[in-house]
């Protein structure tokens, strides 16, 4: 991801900013041409048309805890990369605790 990248890059290594800037946003413009022929080049037809199913349905309590949880282990371990994941884990935490309608 892009943002994430150049935000994580300013955070550690300012000094390649500039560099990962240009190659996060190049291949984020790149993607809708680069993916299809290659997602077509190693898959087979009957392997595209595989339809996953939900092995186990995931508890409500289990969707609240994940982004707490996450965020407790990435704020202890990679205290820099705290709050660009946060606001993933703040997103998401609403989301499933119904404070937002979507």
């Amino acid at each position: 991801d892009g943002p994430t990248a150049i935000y994580l890059s300013g955070k550690l290594a300012p000094e390649l900013l500039g560099a990962i800037a240009v190659a996060a946003y190049s291949y984020m413009a790149l993607v809708p041409l680069i993916q299809p022929p290659i997602m077509k080049a190693l898959t087979s037809e009957t392997e595209r048309k595989i339809r996953m199913v939900q092995l186990r349905t995931v508890s409500k309590r289990e969707k609240i805890l994940f982004p707490v949880v996450l965020l407790m282990l990435v704020a202890l371990l990679l205290p820099d990369a705290a709050p660009l994941l946060g606001m993933f884990c703040f997103g998401n935490l609403m989301r499933e605790s119904g404070v937002v309608e979507r």
